[in-house]
């Protein structure tokens, strides 16, 4: 079925799916009251203007306080100097920012060729995409992550490398589990980028210890370890291999950790696949997804590391299956099992996309489509030939034509030709190619919930900071 061909019908069908997506987004799933925002907020208002200390402050009614590394309270200091409303906004834009690089480093330089129709059809997919609906509710940093990681990986794909790691660092000092990328850049001998993101992840992390030796003692020594500070494991939305195990009732380390070794070796098979191809995108793509899985605790809102996993699956060729993959990413679905999570019906359906996740890390291609190279050798071939053709003397009888290796002169670029055909990715080719304790509740009655009911959700503190 094709879409409105004219311009006026184009902007009238965009139009009309931006309202349907507004009114789902507005009543269907529950909103999050900027939940995570709220947690960011009072810390830091605490820390700076009433001398608390950043890991005792928690949200007035929970349980819940600030669980990133030091550096991340430093990293949001600006939100001191705003009140409540503007935070939100601040929140918004920099989502939307942070949005608007990873589209832009994904789409490739080809970019502007799906004009501003395809992007607004885009972009009502992605408001349906229950982890990045998540993200703008809550409040939440990891689109901010993923852009700054994915920054190093237009680095490395375009050979400016010079500033590679930088971004895969900052994202480490703010959150542990972009820490993984700097096992990436070990595994593809990027040993420079390497070096680059743990110094740069290390400076951060001092420059906090500078700030706040005291947390930073108290968050090495005590809070790293304490995962109840974050949630329980065996909440559904943590979409993890521990969640997994923890819902089995198995909670137990030793297993967890085999799992988590198991999946990290299959991790640096396959990305030493993607790396060997040149195939950057899917590279970090794996990267992401085996990240969510070895972390303890992956909240579904966390699930936005498998954006770039997406744009592989239709790079290569497989818009169906990305298609049916993202639709189940819609849907909530894990939270039909928030209750019960037992028999082999929970086994399979509170755990639905930590298996979408396990599938993309087992099964994502990897280095261009085989059509795409077919077509490459031959454009090559045919150009090399056109040239050869142009370029090379008419022979003569007394002087026959003799047949010249690479090494001998001859026309430019014929010897690029086996170069050519044998690339899977070069500059810029890959990426064309609850209760009120629990506030990582999804679809659920927005009353059972303070941080979707404005009348019983408090602001940050008893007594907030001023404007």
């Amino acid at each position: 079925m094709r879409g409105p061909r004219t311009t006026r019908g184009r902007l009238l069908l965009v139009l009309v799916l931006g309202a349907a997506v507004t009114v789902f987004t507005a009543t269907v799933p529950l909103l999050r009251d900027f939940f995570d925002l709220r947690v960011y907020y009072g810390t830091v208002h605490t820390w700076a203007h009433h001398g608390g200390r950043i890991y005792d402050y928690q949200v007035p009614g929970t349980s819940y306080g600030f669980t990133y590394p030091p550096f991340a309270a430093l990293a949001m200091l600006p939100l001191a100097l705003l009140g409540r409303d503007a935070a939100i906004v601040a929140s918004l834009l920099v989502n939307l920012a942070a949005l608007a690089v990873v589209l832009r480093i994904l789409a490739g330089p080809r970019w502007r060729r799906h004009g501003w129709y395809r992007w607004s059809l885009c972009l009502c997919l992605l408001a349906l995409f229950e982890p990045l609906r998540d993200t703008f509710s809550f409040g939440q940093v990891n689109l901010v992550l993923l852009a700054l990681v994915l920054a190093d990986c237009l680095l490395l794909a375009t050979g400016r490398e010079r500033w590679a790691g930088a971004g895969i660092g900052l994202a480490a000092a703010v959150k542990l589990t972009p820490a993984l990328f700097i096992g990436l850049l070990l595994l593809a001998g990027r040993r420079r980028a390497a070096a680059v993101a743990t110094a740069v992840a290390l400076a951060a992390t001092a420059l906090a210890a500078w700030a706040d030796p005291r947390a930073s003692r108290f968050y090495w020594t005590e809070a790293l370890w304490d995962t109840s500070r974050v949630g329980r494991l065996d909440y559904v939305s943590n979409q993890s291999v521990q969640g997994v195990l923890a819902r089995l009732g198995e909670p137990g380390r030793p297993l967890w950790a085999t799992a988590v070794l198991l999946t990290l070796c299959v991790w640096a098979w396959r990305t030493r696949q993607a790396v060997r191809a040149g195939d950057w995108t899917a590279a970090f793509a794996l990267t992401g997804a085996a990240a969510c899985l070895v972390s303890p605790i992956t909240w579904v809102h966390h699930l936005v590391w498998l954006l770039p996993s997406f744009a592989v699956l239709v790079r290569a060729g497989h818009p169906r299956i990305a298609g049916a993959l993202y639709a189940v990413l819609c849907t909530s679905v894990v939270w039909l099992w928030f209750d019960d999570a037992s028999g082999i019906g929970g086994f399979l359906g509170s755990n639905t996309y930590t298996w979408i996740t396990l599938g993309l890390l087992l099964g994502l291609p990897t280095g261009q489509p085989r059509g795409a190279r077919l077509l490459l050798a031959r454009s090559a071939i045919t150009t090399a030939a056109r040239s050869a053709t142009t370029a090379a003397p008419a022979t003569s009888p007394a002087s026959p034509a003799t047949t010249a290796g690479c090494g001998q002169p001859q026309p430019s670029g014929a010897c690029d030709v086996a170069a050519a055909t044998g690339l899977a990715f070069d500059a810029g080719r890959d990426l064309t190619r609850s209760p009120s304790s629990e506030p990582t509740g999804s679809t659920r009655p927005a009353a059972a919930k303070p941080q979707s009911s404005s009348s019983r959700a408090s602001w940050y503190t008893a007594n907030p900071p001023p404007s």
